[in-house]
């Protein structure tokens, strides 16, 4: 039988002309990955931006969301070509770029990940992606650049004014708008819903959709159908720390435990 990639379930899903959804996990432990990917989401999104995840981190959750059929996205640090396509060499699914800053900036960006003639990714062919060999080298080159994605996040004021030209782009999926950072950006840091702020989530998904690509962005249960019926292709809804936060809570408050009985560390001393 011929070696093939895993097929994304998340391009799938968004060239069917359905909405793919995605949880994010900040938690670096494969089994918390496995629980969540229990639960049937298209995608599971880990983070090595914001996050101390290594890349041995990065390859147990690709092998615990494998295991349930389920992408994993990662959010690669900004670097050089090899902190780009490590992810993809694991078998991630896709990458997200974030804080793409121009025209030139995404330029580079597809030049360094995606193989000829779209772009300049350099192939090896021996990894996880490519069944360690097992995919015959021209067709892991098509395969790779069809079945893995690359996300662009626009989460600054700067690339507004080439946004056009970048969404028109070949060699990239999808605008993913990330509203907390641009919040920060305009001075009104996690006014979600500011009118700003608000003006450009809603120009990021027709750009993206003038342009043919897709359009992502996060969301909460209370905005949920709102960012879903602006047209976002790709909506990401909570994530593995606001669960355990939640869940905790709950138990502290069952065992009467209130603010005022915590001690020791941060939380107390900075009262």
């Amino acid at each position: 039988m011929k070696a093939m990639m895993r097929p994304s379930k998340v391009l799938k899903k968004l060239r069917a002309g359905k909405t793919a959804n995605s949880f994010k996990m900040n938690l670096a432990d494969s089994r918390a990955y496995q629980i969540a990917a229990s639960h049937g989401f298209d995608c599971l999104w880990t983070c090595m931006e914001h996050v101390p995840n290594d890349f041995s981190v990065i390859e147990n959750a690709v092998m615990a969301t494998k295991i349930y059929d389920v992408d994993l996205l990662c959010r690669v640090s900004r670097g050089s070509y090899s902190d780009y396509v490590r992810p993809l060499e694991m078998d991630a699914t896709g990458i997200m770029v974030p804080h793409i800053m121009s025209l030139e900036d995404a330029k580079k960006v597809i030049w360094m990940t995606r193989f000829p003639p779209i772009g300049r990714r350099p192939a090896d062919g021996g990894n996880a992606d490519g069944a360690y060999c097992n995919i015959p080298f021209t067709e892991y080159i098509k395969q790779a650049n069809a079945e893995r994605f690359v996300i662009f996040q626009i989460e600054d004021p700067e690339p507004l004014p080439e946004l056009d030209a970048i969404a028109a782009l070949e060699g990239y999926e999808m605008l993913f708008f990330g509203p907390g950072d641009y919040s920060l950006a305009i001075g009104v840091p996690g006014e979600l819903e500011h009118p700003e702020v608000a003006k450009v989530r809603k120009l990021i998904v027709e750009t993206a959709h003038k342009h043919g690509k897709f359009a992502g962005t996060v969301a909460s249960p209370a905005n949920y159908k709102q960012i879903l019926d602006m047209g976002y292709d790709f909506i990401n809804l909570g994530a593995d720390v606001h669960g355990i936060n939640t869940y905790c809570a709950q138990m502290a408050k069952v065992f009467g435990i209130s603010d005022s009985d915590l001690t020791g560390g941060y939380y107390s001393s900075s009262k």
